[in-house]
């Protein structure tokens, strides 16, 4: 592929003098000559530094590691989740005390209700009689002044 290249001129030149120089990259590393193999550029030559690792490359000790890691992140989520549960129970279990001495208030207060409404019938009850019988002793006096 990379032969001879014509000129408009006519002349021909050999680029195998500079296909076998040597790239220095800026990292220090030999660059590689690379053809591209698919796409639009396919054929075209670059040159390439083995220079990063590939992302699916692995290392064991650091799946270890990054697995280590996973875990004692969701250990610490789980601590929180754990406090921020004790946190909502005491200050459920606080309301919780409220509200049942709020109950307790309510039924002495309904029980001094019902007591006061039973004061009240008895006077109510002893009203109607007393006027009852001022009504008969009025019809009594009035029956005795008539005769």
């Amino acid at each position: 592929m990379v032969g001879k290249r014509q000129s408009p001129s006519g002349s021909s030149s050999s680029f195998a003098s500079e296909e076998n120089q040597k790239v220095h990259c800026s990292c220090g590393n030999y660059a590689v000559v690379r053809s591209v193999k698919k796409g639009l550029n396919s054929g075209m030559k670059f040159t390439a530094v083995p220079y990063g690792r590939w992302v699916n490359q692995s290392n064991p000790m650091e799946d270890l590691q990054y697995h280590v890691l996973e875990k004692e992140t969701r250990i610490c989520e789980l601590e929180y989740e754990k406090q921020c549960k004790d946190d909502k129970i005491k200050r459920l279990q606080s309301k919780k005390d409220n509200l049942e001495e709020d109950v307790q208030e309510m039924k002495n207060e309904v029980y001094a209700m019902r007591v006061e409404m039973k004061n009240c019938s008895r006077n109510e009850k002893n009203l109607s009689m007393a006027l009852v019988f001022s009504w008969i002793f009025l019809s009594v006096v009035l029956f005795y002044l008539k005769f």
